[in-house]
């Protein structure tokens, strides 16, 4: 054999990593000469060994623990531990008047937490045989108890049980809706891991009977013992603790006030569980009564009141969520709402609905009206009715008139317009060529208003309407905007006028006393204010549209700014204004309509809401002795005598323009009212000279004033 290989020395290959690779060896077959190349064979994979079951179940199970980790990080974020020592429904609240009377209670009737320590061994023992025997042995989850409950119910042996636990129950009413469904069981399910996690027993224990609900509105063990039994939950005996640990079940029909006999048969249940789990014997349970109520009823009060309905809500934030029942002192006048109830009683509405609203000029509400009859109609129209203000709206038009330089001695064209995408009329179709602002203002001129609107801008009324408090939408680049056929509330409108009548603004409308602004809070949130140029052109328009125009109806003896109102067909009627002076000043807004929004027949903002406002200001504004004050000496009773609420029925405002009336106005001079023959004639008597003129008819349907 000969050697044939190279004899070159052998170099590392710098482009291999790892040096120069170890040639194939190369068999030589002398006979032939010939080199037969080696045989490479490829390595075999080795074959892989088949996974087992267990190793997907031990995968499964740590998939399953990351998972559980995730979501019990996620709920100590998301549900807070110290959410479950806030009581599950809110506490109740009851409101009283400026002076102290209670005149509406809203909320759940509560009380301070229990301690377990403090309670006797059989209130626990109760409430634990029949709704959770295992509590303290148990993770929170109880398999024997839902196997129990599964096997009872599938029996059907009359006992139909849930299997839930203490822990639970307390996770449900706590943290969860009351729906049925598997997801919400298991949330249930794994916030009870996670309480028992965080929580002793006793703890769980302890915030569970403190919330639990017990029937007649009562929740919780503490205000249950003192409802049922006019006793401290320290001090139940046995068969009270019993027959309280059986309405847990079902509260509403297991209720001894409602249904005694239910309730003893659910506490027969219970001595049963009792002897049972051994906490009791035979003997003892045989020889145990049934509890003996005391329910000591107090004066009740009405759930709401259209009032309470808008001020509830600010209660609720202005208070801590705590168990503590409190009692709160709001701006509703007693003497006022009385006011306010007779006025509306005596009018002749049909079958209209009618709202009322006064005000002081800072926003602090003193009456409300929200309908008819709250009984029948919840629904407040004086908050929550969206209604169309008609000629009320003008006085954003003319603010933004005098705001531009204007006057109310400045000429306004008052004749039909007769071009543009737009074609308003006045009432009547009555025009008088060239007037000033503050006649068209009086005599409320649609056509005036359109053409002012064109003049200012829409932009400029829309901030006026904004610098006033109104934040419904406002239709921008639309002229009959300037009649009033953006909707709003009558609070907004009314709050609007309170701007004007107090000169700042906004005004926002409260239920409850605020505190004064200190100067630095004044500082930085100072309130807008017109100049006393524009204020006082702006009062003067205001008490010309009640002393010489459309708002005649509501005249009074002193000092009076108003508007009148009346949208598209009759559809809404109002009038809207103030009276008085210094702190004894008012802001009343009136408003009658149909909840259909179906035309009035022969109402419009100078007829009905005029007369009411006028009824109202002069009961209102002549005495300031609250009605129902408290005694000298003796203060009001929260729980005492409720103030009725329903409107008492009343003689009719007399609605006949044929009554004369003598009006004296320091501009004017004195005048008198009369009808002729069935024709309203005003007489004028000034220092120049006597005149008599026809008084103008109310409006006819669809136009607007």
């Amino acid at each position: 054999m000969h050697d044939r290989t190279s004899s070159e020395p052998r170099r590392r290959r710098w482009y291999s990593p790892f040096g120069r690779a170890k040639a194939a060896e190369t068999t030589f077959y002398e006979p032939y000469g010939d080199a037969i190349p080696p045989r490479i064979e490829e390595p075999v994979a080795p074959l892989k060994k088949p996974r087992g079951k267990w190793w997907w179940v031990s995968r499964g199970l740590a998939a399953a623990l990351f998972l559980f980790i995730l979501l019990v990080a996620y709920l100590a974020i998301t549900a807070p531990l110290s959410k479950s020592l806030q009581p599950i429904v809110p506490p109740q609240i009851t409101l009283l008047t400026s002076d102290g009377q209670p005149f509406a209670r809203n909320g759940a009737v509560v009380d301070e937490p229990v301690k377990i320590a403090a309670l006797p061994d059989h209130v626990k023992q109760a409430f634990m045989a029949i709704e959770d025997r295992r509590f303290y042995s148990h993770w929170g989850v109880d398999p024997r108890g839902l196997a129990r409950a599964l096997f009872s119910n599938i029996s059907g042996n009359g006992m139909t049980q849930g299997g839930s636990t203490i822990t639970q129950q307390l996770a449900k009413t706590t943290f969860l809706t009351p729906e049925r469904s598997l997801t919400r069981k298991a949330r249930e399910m794994l916030i009870a891991f996670w309480l028992e996690a965080w929580l002793t027993k006793d703890e769980i224990l302890e915030r569970y009977l403190s919330n639990v609900y017990f029937g007649d509105n009562v929740y919780g063990l503490r205000a249950a013992s003192l409802h049922y039994y006019y006793r401290q939950p320290e001090n139940l005996k046995l068969e009270q603790a019993i027959m309280l640990a059986g309405l847990v079940q079902a509260p509403s029909r297991l209720a001894p006030t409602r249904n005694p006999e239910l309730a003893a048969k659910r506490a027969a249940i219970v001595k049963a569980a009792m002897v049972s789990a051994g906490y009791l014997s035979q003997k003892e349970a045989d020889s145990l009564g049934i509890a003996r109520l005391d329910v000591r009823a107090k004066n009740a009060l009405p759930t709401g009141t259209y009032f309470a309905d808008w001020a509830m809500p600010q209660a609720r934030e202005m208070t801590d969520f705590s168990y503590e029942s409190l009692n709160l002192t709001t701006t509703l006048d007693a003497h006022m709402q009385e006011i306010a109830r007779r006025a509306v009683a005596r009018a002749p509405l049909g079958q209209a609905q009618v709202a009322l609203v006064a005000m002081r000029p800072n926003g602090e509400v003193v009456a409300m009206i929200g309908g008819r009859d709250y009984a029948k109609s919840a629904f407040n129209r004086a908050t929550q009715a969206k209604r169309q203000p008609g000629s009320t709206f003008k006085l954003f038009v003319w603010l933004a008139a005098l705001r531009s330089g204007m006057s109310p001695d400045d000429m306004v064209d008052d004749s039909p317009i007769t071009k543009g995408g737009y074609l308003p009329k006045n009432a009547g179709e009555k025009y008088r060529g060239s007037i000033s602002l503050k006649e068209a203002f009086a005599k409320s001129s649609n056509v005036a208003a359109v053409r002012l609107f064109g003049q200012v801008g829409d932009k400029a009324v829309i901030r006026e309407a904004r610098n006033l408090g109104v934040k419904s939408r406002l239709a921008e680049d639309d002229p009959s905007l300037a009649l009033g056929t953006s909707t709003m509330t009558l609070l907004e409108l009314t709050a609007a006028y309170a701007g004007v009548a107090g000169n700042s603004w906004p005004v926002e409308p409260y239920a409850f006393k605020k505190e004064k602004q200190t100067w630095f809070e004044w500082l930085f949130d100072w309130p807008g204010r017109y100049n006393s140029k524009t204020h006082a052109n702006m009062e003067v328009l205001l008490r010309s549209a009640v002393n010489d125009g459309t708002g005649r109806r509501a005249i009074l003896t002193i000092p009076n700014y108003g508007k009148t109102g009346t949208s598209q067909n009759n559809r809404d009627a109002l009038f809207v204004g103030y009276a008085g002076e210094g702190d004894d000043r008012l802001v009343v807004g009136v408003w009658i309509g149909n909840d259909d929004n179906s035309p009035l027949k022969g109402v419009s903002g100078g007829s009905l809401p005029a007369l009411i406002w006028k009824d109202f200001m002069q009961q209102a504004l002549q005495s300031r002795k609250p009605a129902g004050a408290a005694k000298p000496g003796k203060k009001p009773d929260p729980e005492g005598p409720v103030i009725p609420l329903d409107l008492p029925e009343a003689p009719e405002i007399p609605v006949d323009i044929g009554d004369t009336e003598v009006r004296i106005n320091g501009d004017s001079g004195i005048r008198v009212g009369t009808d002729i023959g069935g024709v309203p004639i005003d007489v004028r008597i000034d220092q120049d000279a006597v005149a008599v003129e026809s008084r103008p008819q109310e409006n006819p349907p669809g136009q607007e004033r």
